[in-house]
């Protein structure tokens, strides 16, 4: 059975907490704070304080049920800093009670966000990356993993990345094998797995990662299916508002109107609406991309389906038009935008 993702809604809140509640490394290391993310995640959720909230789902049936749950946010250059020295802590339950008290210093808002996209860049910190312990072992599982995540932050300006603290030995080393790397506090750099016993690094706080000197520093061919390859940025040029970039980014995963329209939870004229004017704002850009042709009506549904299939195609080439920016900004530094790698 095949895994699939999805947005986190406020009903898989309270599954998703339970998840990291029952798994035997992850639990332990909130602690008390596991009380907070539930109320956290909930939060978020409502102020699109997430850069991603996703569940993995097996379909069984009739039925889908949730086998692990993948958060990210953006954050401060001020929490980058404290997570980076000695002594380390757990960031997710840090960011949990932080969010809880309302501290939205160490995570960006949506508009903090959008502007950080459109200047110098993101800090992405990945909150959790967690699965149920029976689907562990489960290699399917974890590529879907992978594979969601550089679906899902690839087009975004990132600056540095740091990931999901590891929950065993082979999750650290699928980190290094990834292109993430060791933070060493002491000489405040990253830096390969230290010789030493592994097991001892994920007993305590701990941080992998990298940043956009070192990614870019390396080949492009070496790194296109890894992390690395979320550097690799250019900005965008249609411009699609924000109702805009949530159909498309609904219409990734595939579906008809009908089911965009209760995904989204707009009407389905809206989804009609929404999508003309998507093509309008592609016409104006990049025409060839979806020419125009006289057909008969017979043909027309057809046609439709073409169009979309070519545009979601090209966007999931281009994921940098579905993440939110300044237009105001942007249009200010023209030529330091074209120099973006």
């Amino acid at each position: 059975m095949a895994i699939r993702h999805r947005l986190m809604r406020r009903k898989d809140v309270r599954e998703c907490v339970d998840i990291v509640a029952a798994h035997p490394i992850v639990g332990p290391r909130y602690g008390k704070a596991i009380a907070d993310l539930r109320a956290a995640w909930s939060r978020l959720l409502a102020e699109e304080g997430f850069c991603s909230a996703t569940v993995f789902e097996e379909k069984n049936g009739d039925e889908a049920n949730l086998v692990g749950v993948g958060v990210s946010v953006f954050v401060s250059d001020e929490f980058l800093e404290e997570a980076k020295k000695p002594p380390s802590f757990w960031i997710g339950p840090e960011l949990a009670k932080r969010a809880v008290r309302g501290d939205r210093s160490s995570m960006l808002t949506a508009k903090q966000a959008r502007e950080a996209n459109s200047r110098d860049g993101l800090n992405l910190v990945i909150w959790q990356a967690t699965v149920r312990e029976q689907h562990m072992q489960r290699m399917e599982v974890w590529e879907a993993f992978m594979k969601a995540g550089v679906e899902q932050h690839r087009g975004y300006r990132l600056k540095e990345l740091l990931v999901a603290q590891a929950e065993s030995v082979e999750h650290l080393l699928g980190l290094r094998h990834t292109g993430g790397f060791f933070w060493d506090g002491n000489k405040q750099r990253y830096g390969d797995l230290p010789d030493c016993d592994l097991h001892a690094i994920i007993r305590e706080p701990h941080v992998a990662g990298i940043t956009r000197e070192i990614a870019l520093s390396r080949p492009l061919e070496s790194i296109t299916t890894s992390i690395g390859s979320l550097f690799h940025y250019q900005p965008p040029q249609f411009g699609f508002s924000g109702s805009e970039q949530r159909l498309l980014l609904a219409a990734l995963a595939g579906g008809t109107d009908e089911e965009l329209s209760e995904e989204l939870r707009v009407s389905l004229s809206t989804v009609k609406k929404t999508w003309r004017s998507v093509y309008d704002r592609v016409a104006a850009c990049l025409p060839e991309l979806i020419p125009s042709s006289s057909q008969s009506n017979g043909e027309a549904s057809k046609r439709g389906r073409d169009k979309k299939q070519r545009l979601v195609s090209y966007l999931r080439e281009h994921p940098q038009e579905l993440r939110a920016v300044s237009k105001k900004i942007l249009q200010q530094q023209p030529a330091r935008a074209s120099r973006v790698r």
